[in-house]
């Protein structure tokens, strides 16, 4: 299990006495996890729709021909397209901003456009305005139950502290429920091992209205093969603790879009960590490094795992309204991919701070 904020230690109390807030999940389809997904990365947060993006950062479940593309509809708010994919509103997606200077994204929504996916983005400098900023995108749709021993995968979307949809590998329940304001324990139901903490977990804030909003984990842990995150959002204005809808996922021995084998060349790695936090799947267990290369800023190395079309998912973990992005793309030295993150406080300053951090290819 985890230690908690001492602040927050009755509330947390009061919350787990009460009902937990269930949605039964329907029934297993016959496919693995996932049916259709989408990674890219939008390097120019200006061009006109439907501009092609950078072909090294993209790939999805579509047939090889045509290309992600996007667009700017208004100050820092970008649209992506995977082409004929589409699947409505269902689904998981997280995004990171790519900004050495604070600023950040957050998800307004996602929906089906003919046969197409788009996904509505919103980015912002330090203090809330809107700003055009380059990030990282996934989504991906999932059905199916994994059998043990390969590995698990769950995702919720949190609607006015409500689940809103979710998937579940194990074929179990995700469950949110609101302990405090902004604060959230989202429970992941049977996705862990009884080794105790393992896997790596995104968080991403959604406003359907588009005001900005920040969720990042709190503490995160495990309870039997239960895995259980606090998710605590902030009002980047402020920097106090609000009421937001996110998403959140976990994956354990898979890719951070849900795919495993393909890809095989896919790690995680979280700090502060535990059990197996650190992984990778063509290495094993503590193959990645993380290492400080000043205040706030960090560079994660993962192994072998620069292969192909690359994708990486960063979350700030810890106290406080703190917040992470990848401070410029992750680069190749000679096949071992370098990932440069930078945290921030609420003004937007360098400061040190946990974070997740996952890395996939296509292959």
């Amino acid at each position: 299990m985890f230690s908690r904020p001492r602040r927050l230690v009755a509330v947390y109390a009061t919350a787990l006495a009460t009902a937990l807030l269930l949605i039964a999940p329907g029934a297993p389809a016959a496919a693995a996890t996932p049916d259709r997904f989408g990674f890219a990365y939008v390097k120019d947060p200006t061009v006109p729709a439907w501009t092609p993006l950078p072909a090294p950062y993209q790939f999805g479940s579509w047939v090889p021909g045509p290309l992600a593309t996007g667009g700017k509809i208004a100050t820092g708010r970008f649209l992506v397209r995977f082409p004929n994919i589409a699947f409505g509103s269902r689904g998981n997606v997280h995004v990171t901003a790519v900004a050495r200077d604070g600023r950040f994204c957050e998800i307004v929504r996602w929906y089906a456009s003919a046969p197409d996916e788009v996904i509505d983005v919103q980015c912002f400098k330090p203090g809330g305005a809107p700003a055009d900023t380059p990030f990282t995108v996934l989504w991906n749709v999932n059905s199916g139950v994994l059998p043990a021993g390969v590995g698990g995968y769950a995702s919720v979307q949190a609607i006015s502290g409500l689940v809103g949809q979710s998937y579940n590998s194990s074929g179990g329940a995700v469950t949110v429920t609101g302990v405090a304001v902004g604060v959230y324990l989202v429970r992941f139901n049977g996705v862990g091992t009884p080794a105790g903490l393992s896997g790596d977990i995104q968080v991403t804030a959604q406003q359907p209205n588009a005001q900005p909003r920040r969720c990042k984990i709190l503490r995160w842990g495990a309870s039997g093969l239960d895995v259980l995150a606090y998710v605590t959002c902030h009002d980047p204005a402020t920097g106090a603790v609000l009421n937001s809808d996110f998403t959140a996922s976990f994956h354990r021995e898979r890719s951070v879009y849900a795919a495993f084998a393909p890809p095989k060349y896919f790690g995680y790695i979280a700090q502060p960590g535990g059990g197996t936090t650190n992984y990778q799947y063509p290495l094993g267990v503590g193959a990645n490094g993380i290492g400080s290369l000043g205040i706030g800023v960090y560079e994660v190395k993962y192994p072998i795992l620069h292969q192909k079309e690359t994708h990486a998912q960063v979350t700030a973990f810890g106290d406080g309204p703190s917040y992470c992005a990848i401070r410029d793309l992750w680069t190749d030295n000679l096949g071992d991919a370098l990932l440069p993150v930078a945290c921030f406080d609420n003004a937007g300053l360098p400061v040190n701070s946990g974070l997740t951090a996952s890395f996939s290819s296509s292959v």
